[in-house]
């Protein structure tokens, strides 16, 4: 069974985060959640969800709006450095960060571990393992393109939250089914989130 630890930041687009969890769930995916305390601000800003407590009030959040099958869905804090993310010897499948401001892309690029979300990056990394970066961001900097450069470079995926409209999108759903459905591709999940180019 595939594991998947998912962070979320204060980037806009919460939402990108929140579908993308359903659909690894509905995969049959394990996912671990980590949320920032600038991530729990726009879910509560884009997404009406007030999320923020200890952890197990979040778990119980959580498992109320996902309902997820017990032993699927786990969540720890962003300062528990003793969860098992924060180690090479029990690291999940792939790390994805969605959304992930630039502000987490630069400290992953430079290796700043001060939360567990930023701390599992640099174990990704060092181990090897796919980091998938999810930044929503416009316009960018000369500093978000070189970090996001020099983290291509190191083997990172960057997925930047940009829908495309060759599939003629009728709907905010549909602009970010096409978002997801690039990370879970690159996450080599199956998923009908959209219609491929050229197909009907």
């Amino acid at each position: 069974m595939k594991h998947i630890a998912l962070g979320i930041t204060g980037a806009s687009g919460a939402i990108y985060g929140l579908r993308l969890a359903q659909e690894l769930l509905a995969a049959g995916v394990r996912v671990t959640v980590l949320i920032t305390s600038a991530g729990f601000i726009l879910l509560e800003e884009e997404c009406g969800l007030r999320w923020r407590g200890d952890a197990a009030v979040v778990t119980g959040h959580l498992q109320a709006y996902f309902t997820a099958p017990a032993g699927m869905l786990a969540y720890h804090d962003e300062k528990d450095f003793t969860a098992p993310l924060a180690s090479g010897s029990s690291f999940p499948d792939a790390l994805v960060v969605c959304p992930c401001t630039m502000g987490t892309v630069a400290r992953i690029a430079h290796g700043v571990s001060g939360t567990l979300l930023e701390r599992a990056a640099d174990v990704a990394l060092k181990e090897g393992r796919p980091l998938l970066l999810v930044p929503r961001e416009t316009p960018l900097s000369v500093l978000h393109l070189e970090n996001l450069l020099h983290l291509s470079r190191l083997g990172v995926r960057i997925v930047p939250a940009m829908p495309a409209f060759y599939h003629h999108p009728t709907t905010l759903d549909d602009l970010v089914n096409f978002v997801v459905g690039k990370v879970l591709d690159q996450l080599g999940i199956a998923h009908d989130l959209f219609a491929r180019w050229g197909n009907p």
